[in-house]
């Protein structure tokens, strides 16, 4: 780890503190699973309006398992995008039902291999339930992380990649917590507060303009 990115790590670690949290409400790791489903193109306060009654309705896997697809529909239409998100939904819960015996797979392939889960979902529950170091690649982690220049990438996968190369692995999930945090206090994509940044000396972005700026 270069003496920057452990600048900017000490700087998070003493504003945000290193406590892990999950913005998502849910007591059972297939409630995480199906909570992140929605949270796709969708706010996570959003999402706990919805998984509030939700979760009350569907009280079981084998309930969102068997559920009636429009009927579903209806219950997550306002975490947008409904359709897909119900079927995957039903899809992901009948075979982890079926094939898993109802329980929530550990490993990136198996979880992976599930409807509706790419890796961003994946990490999720990897780093929130099995505390398996793992870097989450929110819209939040993608856009500040290459403001920092931690990644030069564009590409999900490949800035899951990078970062797991240039951060140490204790901060691995903790960094994405932390970056949405900063992402929804400071670090706006349309109207940042440069002013207020405890991080701008490090954001290539602010940087670049402060230097066009004097010219």
């Amino acid at each position: 780890m270069t003496k920057r990115t452990k600048a900017i790590l000490d700087l998070l670690d003493e504003t945000y503190t290193t406590e892990y949290k999950c913005y998502l409400n849910h007591e059972t790791p297939w409630q995480l699973l199906i909570a992140t489903m929605l949270s796709a193109q969708c706010t996570d306060a959003r999402v706990n309006i919805v998984t509030k009654d939700l979760f009350r309705k569907y009280d079981s896997l084998e309930k969102f398992a068997y559920a009636d697809l429009e009927e579903l529909e209806q219950d997550i239409k306002p975490t947008g995008f409904y359709h897909n998100k119900a079927r995957n939904i039903i899809a992901c819960a009948r075979r982890l039902v079926q094939e898993f015996g109802g329980e929530v797979p550990e490993t990136i392939e198996d979880l992976t291999s599930l409807a509706g889960v790419g890796r961003k979902t994946a990490n999720v529950i990897r780093g929130n339930i099995y505390h398996e170091p793992s870097i989450v690649v929110d819209t939040h982690v993608k856009r500040i992380s290459r403001k920092l220049g931690l990644t030069k990438e564009e590409d999900p996968e490949k800035i899951e990649y990078d970062l797991m190369k240039v951060l140490p692995k204790d901060h691995w999930i903790l960094y994405n917590i932390q970056i949405i945090t900063f992402g929804r206090a400071i670090c706006f994509a349309r109207s940042p507060k440069c002013e207020e940044c405890f991080l701008r000396d490090y954001c290539l972005e602010y940087n670049g303009k402060m230097k066009k700026g004097r010219k």
